[in-house]
C-alpha cells in the first residue's frame, strides 16, 4: 500500500488532475448521451428545488435556520448528480482547468455548454411542469413557489451576476471536493455544507432558476418571460465566471502549473 493510500481523500494536487482529466471525459461523450445525461442533471436539481420550496412553504423569516434546513434537502440534486451520475452545467465551468493546457479545444468546451445547458432546461422545466400537473403547487406549496422568482426578478442584473458567481464558486467547490473523498458517504458530506451554504446565503444558480420560474408560472407567477430570460443570462454569466475563474483557473494555476509539475 502506498502512502497515499494511507489517506482518506485525496491531495489537492491529485484532486486537480482528476478534475481535468474528467473535464477531457466529458467532452469527448457523444452529444446524444451527453445531452441525455444533461435532463437528468436538470431533472436532479430540480427535485433539490422542489424539496426546497416544500421546506419553505409557512416560514416568514428570509433567512435563519428554515433556510439552512432547506439548503441542506436542496443538496439531493447536486448528490444525485454527482453520485448517479449527470451533467451539470454549473460543474462543467470546471471543464476550463483541460482547455488551458490544450487537452480539449475552446470549441469542444462550447459544444459541451451548450448541449448540457439545453438539456439541463428541458429537465428542469419538464420536472416543474410535472409538478404543476401533479396538483402538489394547488396548495401552500404553490404560493410559496410563486413568490420565489418573484424575489429573484427585483434583482439589479449586476447583483445577479455577482449572486452567480459566488454561487458557483460554491458549487465547483463541492463538486471539487467530492473529487477528494474515496466513498460514496464521503462525497455527499462533502458536498452537503458548500450547496447548502450558497442556498442560505440567498445566491443565483442558473440550473436551479430554471427550474424555479417554471414551478413558480404553474403556480400561477405573474413574473414576465422577459425578466426571467434576464435573471438566467446573468444568474448564466456570473456562474462561468465564479466556477470558471473563481475556481478552475485557480486551482489550475496553484497544482498544475509548469512551476508545479
Amino acid at each position: 500500500m502506498t502512502v497515499e493510500n494511507n489517506h482518506d481523500a485525496y491531495k489537492p494536487a491529485k484532486i486537480a488532475a482528476l478534475v481535468e482529466s474528467a473535464g477531457v471525459a466529458k467532452a469527448h461523450l457523444p452529444a446524444l448521451q451527453m445531452f441525455v445525461l444533461a435532463i437528468l442533471a436538470g431533472a436532479f436539481i430540480g427535485f433539490g428545488a422542489a424539496a426546497y420550496t416544500s421546506v419553505m412553504t409557512g416560514v416568514e423569516a428570509t433567512y435563519g435556520p428554515a433556510r439552512l434546513q432547506g439548503g441542506v434537502v436542496f443538496s439531493l440534486g447536486i448528490i444525485l448528480v454527482i453520485i448517479g451520475g449527470a451533467e451539470l452545467f454549473t460543474g462543467n465551468a470546471l471543464m476550463v482547468m483541460a482547455v488551458v493546457d490544450r487537452r480539449i479545444t475552446i470549441r469542444m468546451l462550447l459544444r459541451s455548454w451548450a448541449i448540457v445547458y439545453v438539456g439541463n432546461f428541458i429537465g428542469a422545466a419538464g420536472l416543474a411542469i410535472a409538478f404543476g400537473l401533479s396538483g402538489i403547487l394547488d396548495g401552500p406549496v404553490g404560493s410559496t413557489a410563486a413568490t420565489i422568482p418573484e424575489a429573484k426578478v427585483t434583482l439589479l442584473p449586476f447583483e445577479t451576476f455577482v449572486r452567480g458567481a459566488l454561487c458557483n464558486a460554491l458549487v465547483c467547490l463541492a463538486i471539487w471536493l467530492s473529487f477528494a473523498a474515496r466513498t460514496a458517504a464521503g462525497k455527499i458530506l462533502a458536498m452537503i455544507w458548500p450547496i447548502s451554504t450558497f442556498v442560505l446565503l440567498g445566491l443565483e444558480h442558473s440550473v436551479a432558476n430554471m427550474y424555479f420560474f417554471p414551478q413558480g408560472w404553474m403556480a400561477g407567477s405573474e413574473v414576465t418571460v422577459r425578466d426571467a430570460v434576464a435573471n438566467l443570462v446573468w444568474a448564466t454569466l456570473g456562474n462561468i465566471a465564479g466556477g470558471a475563474g473563481g475556481v478552475a483557473l485557480a486551482y489550475r494555476f496553484a497544482f498544475l502549473g509548469e512551476s508545479t509539475r
